[in-house]
């Protein structure tokens, strides 16, 4: 269950989750949220995500998504998981 802000967070970015039927919006996972902002959010909307949820949670979601399976790291753009990768290996060392 996602709290009341980042409920409206994704209520706010509702456009960037146009397949997911509006009643079911409220619940998508952590993993879902962080791959649909970083790979078609603005920077304000990669900013609010990095302060709703802190850049190492943030970090830590991208990381395990893209190592799982080439399946799931299929579901990010190259540019995306290059970019990131950059980021988060300055910004949020700390544990990945």
């Amino acid at each position: 269950m996602n709290s009341p802000e980042i409920k409206e967070f994704i209520h706010k970015n509702s456009h960037l989750f146009w397949y997911i039927p509006e009643h079911k919006k409220e619940d998508i996972s952590p993993e879902l949220l962080v791959e649909t902002i970083l790979n078609y959010g603005d920077m304000n909307a990669i900013l609010q995500l990095f302060n709703l949820l802190g850049i190492k949670e943030v970090a830590k979601i991208f990381f395990d998504s893209i190592t799982i399976s080439d399946r799931r790291k299929g579901n990010y753009q190259e540019l995306t998981i290059h970019y990131f990768k950059l980021v988060f290996r300055k910004y949020a060392h700390g544990n990945i």
